[in-house]
């Protein structure tokens, strides 16, 4: 399908990806309400409809994005830890801007987990409608093999380090992919000779390869959103639109009070600045970043107001940017917490502690490892997914109204990035010191 639509005055011109998605949503979703309220949803046509044409349309959107998550996640990953440069020279900044990231990306992931815990979005499906939808559930996700969640803490510690990292790969064992990632990228980081720079650059060259393959997958979303939405409207009716809104209200919701509680806490009680003039100093990154649904397109902007706003030092604050544009995604981290908890709840699947747990270090990991450009964590929720037995079609619900949200993240990224940025530069020696 083409992007590009052909107008009045006889010139081509493409239309916004959120645009087309927000058309395939709107006639997944009123075509499948129209089907759900003729016909019913056990009508033996719709049904075939479903089965034979609009499932398997969106089954194979599904499998590009898992085609892609694992080279994906190896490469961003590996990418994330060479550039922090030498690890055995990278010293106090580096240190300080790694203990950060990791104790603020898991109080976004467990403050989005307690509010889903605490709200229950999911919640509220009637039994009869729950036992329909999931009804083949089970067979339409078995694209993904799955792992059987840890029974304990010790277990779960153990089981994060793969035996055989391609088999790992291959059965769709995040963590532990996750763990060889990083710890290729740790070895590449120590080891400083040519040779390992060229596998760098190998790296680097698949991870834009990758990216490329994901724009052009992603490019295809408005068909594959209207397939899955009308699958699942034309299953629940009105009851989807309903649970969507439950949803989004509790995504932003905890975007809102990391946002504006979290932050305000950390640049006070640990950058020793205060969050009226941080706000006032990073609203036009804010503004950036909400408009283009991008880190790495907001990062000049962020690079220019942490100098001539904040005044930081600028060695640190292009460290901590250049890295957080990419290692330091709060937002992201959070979102996919709250979003596969809450498909838990959507689908009547009961996640223990231990998957919880499981859920919240791939979250955290995800942060480091997804791509700092529009719809970079969909396929890493696609694949947190199959790894605790949600049905992955569930992520077409989400694909509807992921614009708004994206925007609405890579504020919190962004903004948590100079964040960061103000408390790392606490004791950094500046010519500018900022005057709060």
């Amino acid at each position: 399908m083409s992007d590009e639509i052909a107008v009045p005055s006889g010139g081509r011109k493409k239309w916004p990806l959120h645009l087309r998605m927000l058309i395939g949503f709107t006639v997944g979703v009123v075509g499948g309400i129209v089907a759900h309220s003729a016909l019913g949803g056990d009508h033996e046509g719709l049904r075939w409809f479903l089965s034979h044409v609009s499932q398997p349309v969106g089954k194979v959107f599904l499998r590009l994005l898992f085609m892609l998550v694992t080279p994906l996640i190896f490469a961003a990953l590996v990418l994330g830890i060479t550039g922090l440069g030498d690890l055995k020279h990278l010293g106090r900044v580096g240190l300080k801007t790694l203990l950060y990231t990791v104790a603020v990306s898991s109080i976004a992931v467990l403050l989005g987990l307690g509010l889903v815990n605490l709200l229950q979005p999911g919640r509220g499906l009637s039994e009869e409608t729950r036992a329909r939808l999931t009804e083949g559930a089970a067979e339409r996700s078995a694209m993904l093999a799955k792992t059987q969640a840890p029974k304990s803490g010790i277990d779960l510690l153990t089981d994060i380090v793969p035996a055989n990292p391609l088999k790992a790969a291959a059965e769709g064992d995040l963590l532990g992919w996750m763990f060889f990632a990083l710890f290729v990228g740790i070895g590449l980081s120590l080891t400083r000779t040519e040779a390992a720079r060229r596998l760098e650059d190998v790296i680097e060259g698949l991870y834009d390869v990758v990216m490329r393959l994901i724009a052009i997958v992603i490019s295809l979303a408005p068909i594959g959103v209207a397939a899955l939405l009308f699958s699942i409207t034309a299953e629940l009716g009105v009851e989807i639109l309903i649970q969507l809104a439950r949803y989004v209200g509790v995504v932003v919701l905890a975007l809102a009070i990391h946002q504006f509680v979290v932050y305000p806490l950390s640049v006070r009680l640990l950058g020793g600045m205060s969050p009226r003039f941080f706000f006032r100093g990073v609203q036009e990154a804010m503004i950036t970043a909400f408009s283009t649904a991008s880190s790495n397109a907001t990062l000049p902007t962020a690079l220019r107001v942490a100098e001539e706003n904040l005044k930081l030092p600028s060695h640190v604050s292009r460290f901590v940017l250049t890295i957080g544009s990419t290692a330091n995604q709060n937002g992201t981290a959070l979102f996919e917490g709250v979003t596969v908890l809450f498909l838990a709840q959507f689908y009547g699947v009961e996640l223990s502690i231990a998957q919880q747990l499981t859920v919240l270090f791939i979250c955290i990991l995800g942060g480091i490892g997804t791509a700092g450009v529009p719809a970079g964590s969909i396929p890493v929720v696609a694949m947190i997914l199959g790894q605790v037995n949600i049905p992955v079609e569930g992520i077409g619900i989400i694909l509807g109204v992921d614009r708004f949200l994206d925007m609405c993240r890579t504020t919190l990224n962004v903004t948590g990035d100079l964040a960061a940025a103000v408390v790392v530069s606490r004791g950094e020696s500046s010519p500018n010191p900022p005057n709060p």
